[in-house]
This record gives C-alpha cells, structure tokens and sequence, in this order.
C-alpha cells in the first residue's frame, strides 16, 4: 500500500502544476521594461533611408511603438485596427520593422494601408533585442518622458484598444 502513496502524491502535484500553468495568459506576461526609460535607438526611415528617425525625436508626446514584419501573420491581424487608430489621430503610431527585408515591407504597406507616422528598419533586430521582443508583432505605450508605460504582446485587438492602450494614452495625453 506505501509503495503506491509516494508515485499518487508525485502524480497529484504534478497534475496541480499543469492545471496551474493552463491557467497562464501568455500575453499578459510582465515585460521588465515597464516604468523604465525606452531603449534608445537610431534607425533609417523604411521610406527614405537618408531620413533618420531617433527615440529622442519624440520626447514631448505620447506615442505608439508597433513592431512588425511583412512575413508576420498576426501583424495582418492587427493591421486594420491600427490604420484606424491612425486615421482618427489620437495618437501617433512609429512602426519598427523588424527582420524584414525593405522591398517586401514596402509592398505590404502599399498592399494593407500604412498607419505609421514613420516606420523604420531594424534587419538585424537589435532595436527589438532591446525592447526585449521575442515575437511580433509587439506595441508600446510609451509616455512624454520617454518611458515605456504598456506593452501589448501579439496583436493589437479592438477589445486590448478599447481596454487598456487608448484609456493609458488619454491619461498620459492628459
């Protein structure tokens, strides 16, 4: 009878971990970054490369961060509710494009609508390394100060917009 007592106890505490774990919300997962000062960066323009877009340059406003690619299929998920978000100017949108190459990018954008301000490139993905990206597409939030305030991982949705992204950015606008 004891013989059978440890493996159904080792069995049971490994079916609690599991239950545990299924519970987890993958894209609530908190980024280390929030309420820090944004990476800085320095990229060219996805449209002009001799134009050179720097974090600094937006220092002053509210602004949204959206990491994408033309290779990602969630990015076109999203894609609609940011060209939106773009035509109603609440808030101004920078795309960093992310370990794309610029022809197939800029097709995409001429194919789907381009909600970004400026978009700029990042082919080796070290700006997204910084930013602590490990999928796209991403978003921030980030503040007049330069800190980031939210980070959405995955796609952007309409009930993420309504709930979290533009209430933050009414109040930091505030």
């Amino acid at each position: 009878m004891m013989r059978f007592l440890l493996p159904l106890a080792a069995f049971i505490v490994l079916v609690g971990f599991l239950a545990v774990g299924l519970n987890l919300k993958p894209r609530e997962v908190p980024s280390p970054l929030i309420g820090k000062p944004a990476p800085v960066f320095q990229s060219q323009s996805l449209h002009e490369p001799e134009r050179i877009l720097a974090s600094k340059d937006n220092l002053g406003k509210v602004w949204l961060l959206n990491v994408w690619a033309s290779w990602c299929v969630s990015c076109r998920e999203e894609h609609p509710l940011l060209v939106e978000l773009a035509k109603s100017g609440i808030v101004p949108i920078y795309g960093l494009n992310y370990k794309d190459k610029r022809d197939l990018a800029l097709q995409w954008l001429s194919q789907y609508g381009d909600p970004y301000t400026i978009s700029v490139v990042d082919p080796e993905g070290r700006i997204g390394i910084d930013y602590g990206v490990y999928g796209v597409p991403e978003t921030y939030v980030i503040d007049k100060n330069g800190v980031i305030r939210h980070k959405q991982i995955g796609p952007v949705t309409i009930e993420s917009l309504e709930k979290k992204i533009l209430p933050l950015i009414k109040e930091l606008q505030g």
